[in-house]
């Protein structure tokens, strides 16, 4: 007796067909399960033996035998369970054959036949879209994220024993059904506001001029300056996101199972902040089964990272592609996968060991040389990636006491709008969504500096000794600078205050 039952897997962040092909024949007792199978893909027989019994039906004592195709790709995950079960009621006849054709059946069993959540519900529904299929039956508390996919019926399942009834027309099932406009629309609300800090206006400055140009930021300051506190607030002057990039950020926190429960999209701009003990593969991504890292985590959105030099060296350079080409590129001997990397990079740092070096307030107790070693734990290559370096000192008496309030993020966030409405017309058609992805042929075409701006940059480069992409970096950060003051060429004060944002090209002073 043959059953086939659909299912899916992840592959990277995209879903596939998997078909599970359920063999029962004679002979003694057995389980097997083929096809490349992973740890807990193995196990699910375990699961599937308890929740049949559990759930009103008889174990067939016979030899079982389930194939996962195409055989030749690893699976992993507990999703298979229900497709598995509803192959072997099939084999036995209690389950019409005919009625598993137009859906993909995904969901972990309970050994009382309850069936729990999965990961990457999204991308299975598009999966099952892209094959023509007429739906897709799945836990219920992931139904929502897969009903975004239009022209897909999400039926939401709760138990082995319902799933069944259904299949054999006892039963009905009411769609989910999600607008995802209204979602979208209702959504994109942060808890944090730029008001709530007080003073460091200089930094406020520099992370409104970071949000409008898409740059990366790092700041240099003692501890409780507020480096944490205007990191976590940087994602609330970022323009809203869009629907398509909501839905590329839904996509991958699905894949980890990251997707709130009953949620339809993920509508805020993603902040991850991992502890500097983190893995390479935890970072970037990757394992024995690649999976995303925090850098695609945060697509779309934020990436802190609190005490830079704290971080493994080998790790911190693994940043340099996705900061470089918005996209992380794991390759192992029998696949090579892409995962989407087009964040804004926000790290902080003590400007030495003890943390009080140039502080008014603390005497340090750090020697050059140890400031030194402790400041080169973060290589070159990766400083010149990271276009704005600051300064934040500790805030004043004078500051924390005051009653009056600073701008609001909203306040900011119109300003950040306009420039990067501005940016968007100069790169319509070109893929290029801020200036910080400019490359060489576009810095030529819209960057013009007059006589005395090229005499500035020529001092700079000479002083700070500053190398080829540290230019460049300051050219698009003034071209940001000019965007948010609305002016088309770029004068020398903003290539100044440019400038001034590069604090670790000058040394220790």
């Amino acid at each position: 007796m043959l059953a086939k039952v659909l299912s899916g897997a992840v592959l990277g962040i995209e879903g596939y067909i998997v078909e599970v092909e359920v063999d029962i024949a004679g002979g003694l007792p057995s389980f097997a399960t083929v096809g490349l199978p992973e740890g807990a893909v193995k196990e699910s027989k375990d699961r599937v033996k308890a929740a049949v019994r559990n759930s009103g039906y008889e174990f067939p004592p016979r030899k079982i035998t389930v194939n996962l195709a195409p055989a030749d790709v690893k699976k992993e995950g507990s999703a298979f369970d229900l497709p598995i079960a509803l192959g072997i009621l099939a084999a036995l006849g209690i389950v019409p054959t005919a009625s598993l054709d137009s859906h993909l059946f995904l969901g972990e069993l309970s050994l009382d036949g309850s069936i729990k959540s999965i990961q990457g519900g999204l991308p299975m529904a598009v999966a099952a879209k892209r094959a023509g299929l007429k739906g897709i039956l799945l836990p219920g508390p992931n139904a929502k994220e897969a009903a975004v996919v239009d022209g897909v019926e999400v039926l939401p399942a709760k138990g082995l024993a319902q799933v069944v009834d259904f299949l054999r027309g006892e039963r009905t099932v009411a769609p989910v059904t999600v607008d995802v406009e209204k979602a979208f629309e209702e959504g994109g609300e942060y808890s944090e506001d730029f008001r709530e800090v007080k003073g460091q206006e200089h930094a406020k400055r520099a992370l409104e001029i970071a949000a409008a140009g898409g740059h990366n930021i790092l700041m240099v300051g003692p501890p409780g300056a507020g480096k944490t506190m205007l990191a976590r607030r940087l994602a609330t002057i970022i323009p809203p996101m869009t629907l398509e990039e909501s839905l590329e950020t839904t996509t991958i926190h699905s894949v980890v199972g990251l997707v709130p429960r009953d949620t339809a999209l993920i509508t805020t701009r993603p902040f991850r902040s991992p502890h500097h003990s983190i893995s390479d593969a935890g970072l970037i991504g990757g394992g024995q089964v690649p999976r995303p890292g925090e850098v695609s985590l945060a697509h779309n959105g934020v990436l802190f990272l609190d005490e830079l030099p704290e971080f493994k060296k080998h790790v911190l350079e693994g940043l340099r592609q996705p900061l470089e080409d918005g996209a992380v590129t794991i390759a192992r001997a029998s696949t090579s996968l892409t995962y989407p990397a087009r964040i804004m990079l926000v790290a902080a740092m003590n400007p030495c060991p003890c943390g009080y070096y140039g502080d008014a307030h603390h005497e340090c107790t750090c020697s050059i040389p140890q400031i030194q070693r402790y400041r080169s734990r973060v290589s070159g290559p990766l400083l010149d990636r990271i276009d704005i370096h600051i300064e934040v000192p500790a805030v004043r008496y004078s500051d924390m006491v005051t009653w009056n309030e600073g701008e609001s993020s909203v306040e900011i966030s119109g300003r950040v709008r306009s420039a990067r409405s501005i940016q968007q017309e100069r790169f319509r058609g070109k893929r290029i969504f801020c200036n910080a992805q400019m490359t060489s042929r576009h810095l030529k075409r819209q960057v013009q500096i007059d006589q005395e701006g090229h005499r500035l940059l020529e001092m700079a480069m000479a002083k700070f000794g500053l190398s080829a992409r540290a230019y460049t970096r300051i050219l698009k950060v003034a071209r940001t600078i000019a965007d948010l003051e609305g002016s088309e060429a770029i004068t020398p004060p903003q290539l100044s205050e440019a400038i001034q944002y590069r604090t670790l090209d000058r040394g220790i002073v």
